[in-house]
């Protein structure tokens, strides 16, 4: 039996196709810092929480985005930057719904020199790490934290010689 030209030509095109949307499902196409940010999700975000999140939410789009924007689990990962200083931007109209982050700056800032606060209309509550320069190098939200996650934090990133 002689298979036609129209065959071949739609066997060619149907494994083109295939391989072209496996290149595109398989390439983990990244967003930037900002647009992570935008979708809620800072650089901290390890690839395992995005695990952890999948056996929790079943929305597909998010769990792309969170891939989008984790970082790979290793011990070099995060766990080791240190930043040289940091400043808390938070709105000062919206801090009556953020009772942890007054807490933290009226009790527990001043242990912080390194840390400045910094009232920016509208902004939700974010540490903006900074480095020996004082430029931005990170920023973390940090809505749904409490008073010890955020001393924790600024223990573990901010260099001994800033933090008491």
């Amino acid at each position: 039996m002689a298979v036609s030209r129209t065959d071949r030509s739609s066997k060619r095109f149907n494994l083109i196709s295939t391989i072209l949307l496996l290149l595109c499902i398989c390439s983990k196409a990244e967003l930037s810092s900002k647009e992570c940010e935008d979708l809620g999700f800072t650089g901290l975000a390890l690839c395992s929480d995005c695990n952890s999140l999948a056996e929790y939410v079943k929305d597909q789009e998010l769990l792309s985005d969170c891939r989008k924007c984790c970082t790979e689990d290793s011990d070099d990962s995060t766990s080791k930057i240190i930043y040289s200083g940091a400043v808390l931007e938070v709105c000062m109209r919206k801090l009556v719904f953020y009772p942890e982050v007054v807490s933290f700056i009226e009790d527990e800032k001043e242990k912080f020199p390194s840390v400045k606060v910094q009232y920016a209309f509208n902004a939700p509550p974010k540490l903006i790490m900074l480095d020996d320069a004082g430029q931005h190098k990170e920023t973390i939200r940090i809505d749904n934290w409490k008073r010890e996650h955020i001393l924790e934090f600024l223990r573990e990133k901010l260099k001994p010689t800033s933090a008491v």
